[in-house]
């Protein structure tokens, strides 16, 4: 029960949407500028390197403190947090940046929170997807073919760092996760990869209409929200 409510929590922790919080002070709604996106990548690019850093941060962190306070803290409460609780736990705060409740589940990309959460389950991984991402950017200056390549890299990293009983016993749960998260961050980036493939993505620095509405193709369609 209390590792079930740990996860809920975790989700609900994950689905505040921090760039748009950010944007709200500003008196700017970013899912109406830029790319409209609530993400960092987007703040940073409409808000600014400032408020854009902070969300960045925020974002990491959805994914970093409960995979590494949850289970310590329900340990300390001798409730015996079983293995599967902190890939769970990262899970949960993927989902909820990418699908969060508070805003009809139309969230962000999920780099950043995948970072935060992989940064406690697999340090050594993340470090390789980091560099991966930085030298991508680095050739490129295109944050998005950045954070496709980190994301691919990710479980392959894992899989050379662990050896390839990766998928068995107590590190099935962490090869799931690390699969499923490259899955989804490929998939939140489609409309980037249409644009790649076209020669029409952005790059670093390059200016985008931050004061007008988000192209087309990265709009979905108005739900609800």
């Amino acid at each position: 029960m209390a590792a079930a409510l740990s996860v809920a929590l975790t989700y609900l922790l994950g689905a505040i949407p921090f760039a748009l919080l950010a944007g709200k002070l500003e008196g700017i709604d970013l899912r109406e500028h830029g790319s409209g996106n609530v993400g960092a990548t987007n703040a940073l690019r409409v808000l600014g390197k400032g408020p854009g850093l902070v969300v960045l941060l925020c974002d990491i962190g959805k994914g970093v403190v409960p995979v590494l306070l949850l289970p310590w803290l329900l340990a300390r409460l001798e409730l015996a947090p079983p293995g599967w609780l902190a890939p769970a736990l990262a899970g949960a705060a993927i989902l909820g940046h990418v699908f969060p409740v508070y805003l009809r589940f139309k969230g962000g990309k999920g780099v950043a929170t995948s970072a935060g959460a992989f940064l406690a389950l697999h340090p050594p991984a993340l470090g390789l997807a980091a560099l991966a991402f930085f030298l991508t950017l680095g050739a490129s200056k295109i944050v998005s073919l950045s954070s496709l390549i980190a994301a691919a890299t990710l479980p392959v990293a894992a899989v050379l760092i662990d050896g390839w009983d990766l998928a068995s016993g107590a590190q099935a749960p962490r090869t799931g996760l690390l699969v499923a998260m490259a899955a989804l961050v490929w998939i939140r980036h489609r409309a980037n990869l249409g644009r790649l493939l076209r020669g029409e993505e952005p790059r670093l620095g390059q200016k985008k209409a931050a004061s007008g509405p988000p192209p087309e193709e990265e709009q979905e369609p108005a739900p609800s929200h």
